[in-house]
């Protein structure tokens, strides 16, 4: 019994985390979609803060989404493991299975199929040129989005900076963003000078520099899902057989 209330205790405060966490993001989520006029007035008034900031409410349906799985996966290992619910341990135990499953899933396609999905992103590449070209200085979403991307990676367009070339922006202001040159006014021949990469391959060397870390993070993340499982299915045991 000793391990069993050590391993019902540990449940309940490691999904306890969970659930404050969920709930937290959920809330902050909901804050930015229904007052979304007090939270840009809040970000702007952040002394040094970047005018792009407000585009952090693009994001709100995905703190929502991630909220509110993490309230539910927190409210099952909790009240699972308190009220020694078998049927609530095992939905808890089949959603940590769904999401490892789709990780692994995941990293193997990336793995074994990685020419496959970087052909894939180049031909999302296409779509996407052609959004910057119809929308970037016309459509504020999409101009607000590329500036704060191009700023935080310093690329410039999503291949370089020929993205831009006929653009309406650059039709309307006859130059190129201030981000694809090194210096200001950003004209064609500056930006062909320009050592600006585009923010694909910025994002592709982020990624295979920082390969470590992630790879670290990814571990420790299935480590945990893992130990959460294991946890869940002894405890699921051990109520029927105490029951029985």
């Amino acid at each position: 019994m000793g391990c069993f209330g050590f391993l019902k205790t540990m449940m309940f405060l490691f999904n306890g985390i969970i659930f404050l966490a969920g709930a937290a993001i959920l809330g902050v989520g909901i804050w930015v979609k229904v007052d979304s006029g007090s939270v840009l007035s809040f970000l702007q008034n952040i002394q040094g803060a970047p005018g792009e900031l407000g585009q952090v409410l693009n994001v709100g349906y995905l703190l929502i989404a991630v909220g509110a799985v993490l309230v539910i996966l927190g409210f099952l290992g909790c009240c699972g493991a308190i009220r020694e619910s078998k049927c609530m341990l095992l939905l808890f135990f089949i959603i940590i299975l769904l999401v490892f499953i789709a990780e692994v899933a995941g990293a193997i396609v990336l793995l074994v199929f990685k020419p496959l999905a970087e052909n894939l992103i180049k031909q999302v590449g296409t779509e996407v040129v052609k959004s910057i070209r119809n929308d970037y200085g016309k459509n504020p979403d999409v101009t607000g989005l590329w500036n704060t991307t191009m700023t935080s990676l310093k690329c410039c367009g999503f291949n370089n900076y020929t993205d831009f070339t006929n653009s309406y922006f650059v039709n309307d202001t006859k130059s190129y963003p201030f981000q694809c040159c090194h210096r200001v006014p950003c004209i064609e021949i500056t930006a062909f000078n320009s050592t600006v990469p585009g923010c694909f391959p910025a994002l592709k060397k982020l990624v295979d520099d920082n390969a470590v870390i992630i790879i670290g993070v990814a571990l420790g993340i299935a480590a945990l899902e893992l130990a959460a499982m294991i946890v869940s299915m002894i405890l699921y045991c051990k109520i029927g057989s105490e029951r029985d």
